[in-house]
């Protein structure tokens, strides 16, 4: 999703899901090109991965219905990543009010509870349509799944978090982010769907960069 693209319908969050059945099905990619599939950095990414570890960033916005569409993609793909490959998500701060949910993510990382209700707040947006792009919403919203809410706001508004959302925007800064769902690897490499042609093909350019970030150590 692109930056002019945020007033997309609802319909729009519905179809999403099934397209991306149809890209993966047709993906018979080539080696990936730069500039065309992937950009290179001109200035390098900071980099938060352990010693050793080769960092990739996925770039999103909750209330996106493309990221939330290639979650599935992505846990998949997570999941299968070799022991030398760290995932970061970082939520992005275009304007001023994707501020809560930048909030809202970083709070359930603190808390522990990222792995537990990151995939519940995408699903209560899109598929219960609960508006939750305000502090009082996701608070509300966040004691409803059992989270104290004195601790939950304590949290939330918190210069710890604050701190992240601000380094988040950097981040996506960066990187150039112009769109969601993203994609940065090592502080060097730049893709998303418009550039790879899906966001399964994506993975796919990442899992090669990824290779050749692991030749050049």
């Amino acid at each position: 999703m692109k930056r002019r693209d945020f007033s997309l319908t609802a319909a729009a969050a519905v179809v999403a899901p099934g397209l991306m059945g149809v890209r993966v099905a047709s993906a018979q990619a080539p080696k990936p090109r730069e500039g065309k599939d992937y950009l290179v950095l001109e200035k390098r990414a900071p980099v938060d991965a352990p010693a050793g570890k080769i960092e990739v960033i996925e770039f999103f916005w909750y209330s996106c219905p493309h990221c939330y569409a290639f979650e599935p993609a992505l846990e998949a793909w997570i999941k299968a990543a070799p022991k030398d490959v760290t995932v970061k998500r970082v939520p992005v701060g275009f304007r001023e009010d994707f501020g809560p949910q930048q909030r809202m993510y970083y709070t359930l990382e603190a808390l522990g509870k990222a792995d537990e209700l990151h995939g519940k707040f995408f699903k209560a947006i899109h598929s219960e349509r609960l508006p939750l792009s305000t502090d009082d919403a996701i608070i509300a919203w966040a004691e409803k799944q059992g989270l104290d809410k004195a601790k939950f706001t304590e949290v939330y508004r918190s210069f710890s978090v604050a701190s992240k959302v601000r380094r988040a925007i950097q981040l996506q800064d960066a990187y150039k982010v112009e769109g969601v769902p993203a994609l940065g690897i090592a502080g060097r490499y730049y893709t998303d769907g418009s550039l790879a042609g899906s966001m399964e093909r994506a993975l796919s350019v990442a899992d090669s960069l990824i290779a050749e970030v692991r030749k050049s150590k």
